[in-house]
């Protein structure tokens, strides 16, 4: 096993990620979260190529507190500008990146296509750099200021 500062993304993500599309809409979203278990979906164009994310927090927001049904489009509510990682860059560098951003999950692409997601509870549940994420967690979770 690789030392915990050397970890890779591709040693501690998920692999098996559930996608969406722009086909899809809110509806079937929120019952693949559900389904999933999860609070995240990438969204994938037909290359399958990430363009977005999804989150319970966006269908919420963006979908029914504009007054928006379960018939709207995903296009309307998901996040468009996504950072990503790569399946080689170090736990560290993940975590710093998620800390700048302020992001707790970060879809991983190699060669364009998605492999997988990392989330910072991954980081921090697998001990693989225990420091750096709970420094992010830290960060990500430090209010950004009034923004009401």
């Amino acid at each position: 096993m690789a030392k915990v500062e050397n970890r890779t993304l591709r040693e501690i993500m998920t692999k098996n990620v559930e996608t969406v599309t722009l086909k899809d809409n809110v509806y079937e979203v929120a019952c693949k979260m559900r389904d999933w278990n999860v609070g995240v979906i990438p969204v994938v164009d037909e290359k399958e190529d990430v363009i977005g994310m999804i989150t319970d927090r966006d269908i919420v927001i963006r979908g029914l507190a504009e007054k928006r049904e379960g018939s709207a489009a995903v296009e309307q509510v998901m996040t468009r500008d996504v950072i990503l990682g790569r399946p080689d860059m170090t736990v560290d560098e993940a975590a710093k990146i998620m800390a700048q951003h302020q992001i707790r999950r970060l879809p991983v692409v190699e060669n364009g296509k998605l492999v997988g997601i990392v989330a910072l509870g991954d980081m921090a549940v697998r001990q693989v750099h225990h420091d750096e994420a709970s420094e992010a967690l830290s960060q990500i979770s430090e209010p950004l200021g009034n923004t009401h």
